[in-house]
């Protein structure tokens, strides 16, 4: 695949920030490669990055989370972008709490004008992870791959998120209605209305993004690749469905699905049937096995591969391959598995951050990297 831009973060700024109270990174074209003693702050780099994307970042926190606790409340991360529309800067960030304003509302801004919301930063920059809290994506609850399957849809679809979360209020709202002794129909009927085309519109974004995501696989298996091919199948009747009928039907059938089931919700409390209960299905391609019965090396492998086809379909849709952010990605990998995802990663041609407590695990990647040492509150270059 020849991918006709790269986004690249030029320059990295970070203020109060978890445990940086002022840092900066200058970059150049190098995979980035950030290494020290754990619990120095090398993931809280790659969090901050994260938060130049519509979402909660990497780690899911709040806002409040993110500040330095010996801050005044506020932070803000910013970088110069190099992507297809040009050189950019995207900020973001929360201002001091105050007596009128205690609540933390976060700002964004490009070239540092405001803007509305991160959705427009997708425009400039596209960002893929992988961290440790993923490994067990496989063996782990179906909630978990929901919200890996909804960050894949984000990253080619800026709004997905939004959807995401106005269709969950709007099942926090049937869901009261039907706690009361008697709810009004007339309002379960305008909730109902409103979860159903939500619930579509999701459904859509998802199917789309996996039919993309599984041509992404096919054009780049390879029976012999350290990291195998996955096959993947969205279980969801809503997903299915809109694959093969127009939405408005499927969203009438929704909603009559949410009608019938008003008595059996209000008695479990909760919706029983929705995009929300959806579930990826991934499959370890050569060997013909769930991923979930695969082993803890292969299953790492498997997402690897994974990720990496993601990060080339959203080169391709974007024109603009996405940065990638791999955090402690190497560090169970066999020596043969490193320096597949080393030519992996060169082929890709994306800009690269990876993290490790050890440096020698990037031996073989040292000439063509940029090193930074991370030490509490600092991010400091190294030869």
């Amino acid at each position: 695949m020849v991918v006709p831009v790269a986004a690249r973060i030029r320059r990295l700024a970070l203020s109060n920030f978890r445990s940086y109270r002022a840092a900066t990174a200058d970059l150049d074209d190098r995979p980035i490669v950030l290494f020290g003693q754990n619990g120095a702050g090398k993931t809280n780099v790659l969090e901050a990055v994260s938060f130049l994307t519509p979402g909660r970042g990497l780690r899911r926190a709040t806002l409040d989370d993110v500040a330095a606790t010996e801050g005044d409340g506020s932070w803000a991360v910013s970088a110069d972008v190099e992507g297809a529309l040009g050189l950019v800067s995207l900020g973001t960030g929360i201002e001091p709490p105050t007596t009128d304003a205690p609540a933390a509302v976060r700002r964004f801004r490009v070239d540092r004008e405001p803007v509305s919301s991160a959705a427009a930063f997708a425009d400039h920059l596209g960002i893929v992870w992988l961290t440790p809290a993923m490994d067990g994506l496989f063996a782990g609850p179906a909630s978990e791959r929901r919200r890996f399957l909804d960050r894949l849809v984000l990253a080619v679809d800026a709004e997905h998120g939004s959807r995401v979360s106005a269709f969950e209020r709007a099942l926090r709202s049937r869901n009261r209605l039907l706690e009361q002794p008697r709810p009004d129909p007339r309002w379960l009927d305008a909730v109902e209305h409103e979860a159903a085309e939500l619930a579509v519109a999701v459904a859509a974004g998802r199917a789309e993004t996996i039919r993309r995501l599984r041509g992404a696989i096919a054009a780049r298996r390879d029976e012999t690749s350290a990291f195998p091919w996955a096959d993947v199948v969205l279980s969801g009747w809503i997903e299915e469905a809109v694959l093969q009928t127009p939405a408005s039907e499927v969203e009438d059938r929704y909603r009559a699905v949410l009608q019938a089931g008003r008595a059996r919700d209000a008695a479990a409390g909760r919706t029983l049937e929705g995009v929300h209960r959806s579930d990826l299905v991934v499959v370890h391609g050569p060997k013909g096995v769930a991923a979930s019965q695969a082993s803890t090396g292969e299953q790492k492998a498997l997402l690897i591969g994974l990720v990496l086809a993601h990060a080339e379909l959203v080169a391709e849709m974007a024109g603009c391959a996405p940065v990638l952010l791999l955090d402690e990605v190497v560090a169970h990998l066999d020596p043969i598995r490193r320096a597949a995802l080393y030519d992996e990663i060169e082929r890709l041609g994306a800009q690269v951050w990876m993290t490790g407590a050890d440096p020698s695990a990037f031996a073989s990647l040292a000439e063509r990297a940029q090193l930074f040492e991370i030490t509490p509150g600092r991010i400091e270059r190294r030869s």
